[in-house]
C-alpha cells in the first residue's frame, strides 16, 4: 500500500503544499498515489485525471501529480487551460524536480517542490480573483489506491 511509505507526516506536508500553491491562483492541484502502474504512465495519469472529474474546473486550470510507487512511476499532467499557457518544458522540469528526490526516497519532499513549481506557474497565469469568485473546485485531499473507490477522498 502507498500508506506503507506516505506517512500521517508526509500527507500533511503534501497537503499543505497543495493548499499554499492553491492560495494565490484560481488553479486546482491533485495527488493520487497508488501501487502500481500497468501500462503507460501518462495513460494512467489521465484515467485517474478524469476519474477525479478535474477537466471540469472553470477554466480548465487543474494539475494531477501521478504517483505508483512499486512501479517508480510518475507522472504530471495538466489540464488543457494550463497547457495552453505554461512554457513547452515546464512539465519536464517539474519531473526532474521531483523524480531526483523520489531517487533518495524523499516522496513528500519531491511532491511539495513539484506542487511549488506548478502553483507558481498558475499564479502567474491564472491569478486569484479574490472577491469570493474562486472557490476550491476540488479537494486538496491525496487520493490512495488503484481502484479509485467512491469512498477513498
Amino acid at each position: 500500500m502507498p500508506r506503507d511509505t506516505i506517512t500521517e507526516a508526509d500527507e500533511a506536508i503534501i497537503v499543505q503544499a497543495i493548499q499554499e500553491a492553491e492560495r494565490n491562483t484560481s488553479g486546482e492541484v491533485r495527488v493520487h498515489i497508488e501501487d502500481t502502474c500497468e501500462g503507460e504512465v501518462l495513460d494512467r495519469a489521465t484515467q485517474v485525471f478524469a476519474y477525479l472529474h478535474m477537466h471540469k474546473t472553470k477554466l480548465r486550470n487543474g494539475v494531477l501529480f501521478y504517483v505508483a510507487m512499486k512501479s517508480h512511476k510518475f507522472a504530471v499532467l495538466g489540464d488543457a487551460g494550463i497547457n495552453a499557457v505554461v512554457p513547452k518544458d515546464f512539465w519536464v522540469e517539474i519531473n526532474k524536480v521531483v523524480i531526483a528526490d523520489f531517487k533518495e526516497g524523499k516522496y513528500a519532499e519531491g511532491l511539495r517542490k513539484g506542487i511549488t513549481m506548478a502553483g507558481e506557474q498558475l499564479k502567474s497565469y491564472f491569478p486569484y480573483a479574490g472577491d469570493h469568485k474562486d472557490i476550491n473546485e476540488l479537494s486538496d485531499d491525496i487520493s490512495f489506491g488503484s481502484t479509485l473507490d467512491e469512498n477513498q477522498k
